[in-house]
């Protein structure tokens, strides 16, 4: 089937057709033409006021599945993605049980050969993700594992970090890690600051993930290898890894989109759906934050996609889990961010900028390419609500609203899916 998306703006600085107004034909699965002739097609998507990008890529997602699937499970959490315009997602090793062995990975990436939503998997560290004994982390690169991470739990155990990162030397491999000391973070539930004074709940201070990244740079520095630091949320963070990335140390990181929207502020009226991990912080951190974009220290934007069910979430705030809910609405979300970054560099962090980070290659735009796409009309209106959510899930502080921003069609892996 031919497919004809027409005057779209494509912004893709890897293309010979950036910010070009083009119509383009997609065949089987590849871009077979690119240009202001009106192909002819079996379908026509009207492109008018939509953008046309790579594929989008998300580091980090959470899908429950195996052990949570009443939270999500990979069914939804593809269909979640498709409509939140990512064709691409590595999945955290998170799950009941965690992600540790041969067969764990190709539960993962078992649907991959008829989906449009590509899984990769990121395998864990230690076993179960405790921190104390290493996986067969060979076996697991054989596999398929894209990373090693023990993904929402931050890597404690110094020893382990030192020597994973020269371990996966051997290959080539990438180690992340969600920084944040764990004794200084034990019981905490917000940001520690003056709001956590105000509302009397334990604070996470911002020097709980200063002190984690600082000893994650040193023995890198140490042992050389690649290092990934996961939802940085602090303005020492980000000044840290500028300065290693100047020192030549092989070190990137990214940022929850959330992360550069709410701080501690939000969390006043106790709505739960603010709370997540690394907390809130302050203006002060979205600053430097936004920087860091700018500069290029940050490399990627993540959905960081952790769904929770009513009976995690609807409680009181220090009793709620943690997590937001926001892959669907990621584009809403990043569009209330072009006051203060350009759209086009926001967009790269979302395509060329995660895949960089894994050493993988990245879609290009052009004809001959294989059609990995991802359409979307910047001022379009739509409500996100119980109608409209494919997750298991509904943790976001923007469900039950308007938002602008509407992703229109995904193409990936010889599939097209139109919204």
């Amino acid at each position: 089937m031919t497919i004809l998306l027409s005057e779209v703006k494509i912004l893709d600085p890897q293309s010979p057709h950036h910010r070009k107004k083009v119509n383009v034909l997609i065949e089987d699965g590849e871009i077979a033409a690119i240009g202001s002739t009106r192909y002819r097609a079996g379908q026509v998507v009207d492109g008018k006021g939509a953008i046309l990008t790579p594929g989008w890529f998300d580091l980090q997602a959470n899908f429950c599945d195996p052990g949570e699937e009443h939270k999500e499970d990979l069914t939804t959490g593809r269909a979640v993605a498709m409509a939140g315009g990512f064709t691409e997602i590595a999945v955290l090793p998170n799950t009941r049980p965690v992600i540790q062995a041969k067969n764990d990975i190709e539960y993962i990436k078992r649907g991959n050969r008829n989906s449009l939503v590509q899984l990769w998997p990121v395998a864990a560290i230690s076993k179960d993700t405790a921190g104390e004994n290493f996986t067969e982390i060979l076996d697991l690169q054989a596999a398929g594992a894209v990373a090693f991470s023990d993904g929402l739990v931050p890597l404690w155990n110094t020893d382990l970090l030192r020597k994973s990162l020269q371990y996966v030397q051997k290959f080539n491999g990438l180690v992340i890690d969600r920084p944040q000391e764990q004794w200084l973070s034990r019981f905490g539930v917000m940001n520690e600051g003056v709001n956590s004074a105000l509302l009397g709940m334990k604070g996470v201070p911002a020097l709980a993930e200063d002190i984690a990244v600082a000893r994650d740079l040193q023995l890198l520095e140490y042992t050389g290898g690649k290092l990934h630091l996961a939802n940085i949320s602090t303005a020492k963070s980000v000044a840290l890894i500028r300065r290693a990335k100047k020192k030549g140390l092989q070190v990137t990181c990214d940022v929850a989109i959330h992360q550069l929207l709410y701080t501690d502020d939000n969390i006043l009226e106790f709505d739960s759906n603010f709370k997540v991990s690394p907390p809130l912080r302050t203006a002060k951190d979205i600053k430097a934050l936004v920087k860091g974009l700018l500069d290029g220290t940050i490399d990627a934007l993540v959905s960081a996609h952790q769904p929770q069910d009513e009976e995690s979430k609807n409680l009181e705030f220090d009793q709620a889990a943690c997590g937001m809910n926001n892959m669907q609405v990621a584009l809403p979300m990043v569009l209330m961010l072009q006051d203060r970054v350009p759209l086009e560099l926001l967009l790269t962090r979302l395509t060329t900028g995660p895949r960089a980070v894994l050493g993988l290659p990245g879609p290009v735009i052009d004809k001959g390419a294989v059609a990995n796409l991802t359409l979307f009309r910047p001022a379009e209106k739509w409500q996100y609500d119980a109608r409209t959510n494919l997750s298991k899930s509904a943790n976001s502080p923007l469900f039950g609203q308007e938002v602008t921003g509407k992703v229109l069609a995904v193409a990936n892996n010889g599939q097209f899916q139109q919204f």
